[in-house]
């Protein structure tokens, strides 16, 4: 019998209909009609508890899938892989330290003093650990440039999370033969480490880094990419604060050899996370359809092609040059130049100037790394959000292309009527020939999130880091040196923001490329500012006017913010040219501009 059909009471009273106020229709003619809403009201109240446990219960199982989503777990992965690396930085000076003091006494007398503690406060020692160690610094870096294509490559060829287990299990191998190097000790122990670098071609702290960027960058919607990356890095940072202190603290207690054992463990169990908890990414999936065949020495070099000036077609369908990514890199270089050695330079600072001891310069730097991981972790996200809000009501002409990403097929449920079905009886009945629940093709995640604000906040971010690491000439006493190193990370962000940019200036194909380029030219800037304010600073402290070093420093962080005021995003309306698109388009006449000099590509920042 259908919902609205009535019958007659068998009373013989003529029933009156109307509705409650719960919204149920009902008849107030004698006790029957009454006795029969009481039973309904009770059965209401009983749905209601039902449902009630229900929306608990899936409030509960939301938030458990909130925090082992993708993009958490994803984040993990970058504070324990960071974490692993950063067990032996600390230890490995120590160890090249005695080991160079096991290599004098093969060539000289044994030592013959009262306190042991002197044994190896040997100039000669001193000088050895200092050349070794630098021979250490410059074969890790350039075995980590070259783990960086490597790295690019693989991603292209079998996919992020392969080519992450390879860089998380071959660094394992690796602390396996610094182990050995250790137990061997004197000089045999130093070429060892210095051979093991070459290991980290294949799998290093750099190629990690990259490859958890790209994965990143896949798998969440393009409006989120800056915040995860902001949030990526602060993991990074994390990681890396923990592993110092952790990593002294077990040589300390436990010997020498202890950090390199807990670090292989740490490596093994990142390789097994990646494994089972990472997703995988098809890398047809990451060039959408476009996997181009690179072979050779060209595809190992593909992402120095991200560096060039683009071609763009404009919306009137003339071409371009646009020189927005190539800016965007000598930006960043100049960034990096100012910034990175800003952690350095305060070390230097405090121990020629206030006489910071060791211990200090460790509560230094480890206060300084953990502030910044809190500051991208919380914060960073929020203040892309809010700034992206905020400029979009300054400047409404880029609404338009700031429209809902239609994610829905990535996007993760977020209330228990979202999840899917588990048994039969959550399942509706269809109405229509068609069932509810059959599968459709959704559409991919279209890239129009306006990331103009992640731009302008890397222009500013670059000043105030300046003017902050500018504050620190100031000090006078050893707490304004804290509290520099406090205050320096509310400076950060230009690193994540850097990459929000490109991925956006580049086509999806082009991402991973556009990750490796940018990180190999922060690679490159790092080097860069080691040698050239290392330089600055012996210079002005010869003059007694070390501080002046700071003021260079955030000059050359204010001139790269300028070079950014040139670096823009492509024409509203415009499009790239592919390379496959550029061969087949190649002579062909330009329907709106015509023939002849109209053709002429024409240069645009």
């Amino acid at each position: 019998m259908a919902a609205d059909e009535t019958t007659p009471l068998l009373t013989g009273s003529t029933p009156s209909i109307n509705e409650n106020g719960n919204g149920v229709i009902c008849a107030d003619s004698g006790s029957r009609e009454y006795a029969v809403g009481e039973v309904d009201n009770n059965n209401r109240g009983q749905n209601h508890d039902r449902q009630g446990e229900q929306k608990h219960s899936g409030s509960m199982l939301s938030r458990l899938l909130r925090l082992v989503s993708v993009e958490n777990r994803i984040l993990f992965a970058g504070f324990l892989i960071t974490l692993s690396f950063s067990f032996t930085q600390v230890p490995i000076f120590y160890v090249f330290y005695v080991m160079e003091c096991q290599d004098y006494y093969t060539r000289h007398p044994p030592y013959e003093g009262d306190d042991p503690n002197l044994r190896c406060a040997v100039p000669e020692i001193t000088a050895g650990t200092a050349l070794d160690f630098a021979v250490l610094g410059v074969t890790t870096v350039f075995c980590g440039t070259i783990n960086l294509f490597v790295a690019g490559w693989m991603v292209k060829k079998v996919g992020p999370r392969l080519t992450l287990m390879l860089q998380t299990f071959i660094p394992a191998i690796r602390v396996v033969t610094q182990i050995i190097a250790v137990l061997a000790g004197g000089r045999d122990g130093i070429n060892i480490f210095q051979y093991t670098q070459l290991i980290t071609i294949v799998g290093g702290p750099l190629g990690y880094i990259l490859v958890i960027n790209i994965m990143a960058g896949e798998v969440v919607t393009p409006g989120r990419r800056t915040a995860v990356f902001g949030m990526l890095q602060g993991c990074f940072m994390l990681g890396q604060a923990t592993g110092y202190l952790s990593g002294g603290q077990m040589g300390d207690l436990w010997g020498i050899r202890r950090p390199f054992e807990v670090a292989c463990v740490f490596f093994l169990i990142a390789t097994v996370y990646v494994q089972f908890l990472l997703p995988y990414i098809s890398p047809d999936d990451m060039a959408d359809g476009k996997k181009p065949e690179v072979k050779g020495i060209a595809g190992f070099l593909a992402p120095l092609k991200v560096l060039l000036p683009q071609r763009i077609i404009l919306k009137s369908g003339l071409r371009k040059k646009h020189y927005g990514v190539m800016l965007l890199c000598l930006g960043v270089f100049l960034g990096i130049l100012a910034t990175d050695y800003a952690p350095f330079l305060i070390q230097l600072y405090a121990t020629t100037i206030f006489q910071f001891q060791q211990s200090d310069n460790g509560y230094l730097m480890s206060g300084f790394a953990f502030m910044r991981s809190l500051f991208l972790i919380f914060m960073f996200p929020r203040i892309i959000g809010w700034g992206r809000k905020w400029y979009l009501r300054r400047h409404p002409e880029h609404a338009s292309i700031s429209k809902p990403v239609c994610a829905t097929a990535n996007r993760e449920p977020t209330s228990p009527e979202e999840f899917p079905a588990t048994h039969p009886e959550q399942i509706d009945a269809p109405m229509g020939t068609q069932p509810d629940g059959e599968p459709v093709q959704s559409k991919p995640v279209e890239e129009n999130e306006d990331t103009t604000f992640d731009l302008f906040f890397l222009r500013w971010s670059l000043v105030v880091d300046g003017v902050l690491t500018m504050c620190t000439a100031f000090a006078t006493q050893k707490w304004h040196i804290f509290l520099a190193a406090f205050a320096l990370p509310l400076g950060s962000g230009s690193a994540p923001a850097a990459k929000g940019v490109i991925t956006a200036m580049c086509s999806s194909a082009q991402r991973a490329d556009a990750l490796n380029a940018l990180t190999l030219i922060e690679n490159i800037g790092r080097l860069a500012t080691m040698g050239f304010f290392g330089f600055v600073f012996s210079g002005l402290a010869e003059i007694g006017k070390p501080y002046l070093t700071f003021y260079c420093n955030a000059a050359i962080a204010v001139i790269a913010a300028g070079v950014l005021l040139f670096s823009q995003f492509r024409p509203e309306g415009s499009r790239l040219i592919e390379g496959d698109e550029d061969e087949s388009t190649e002579g062909e006449t330009t329907p709106i501009i015509g023939d002849g000099p109209s053709r002429d590509e024409q240069e645009v920042v």
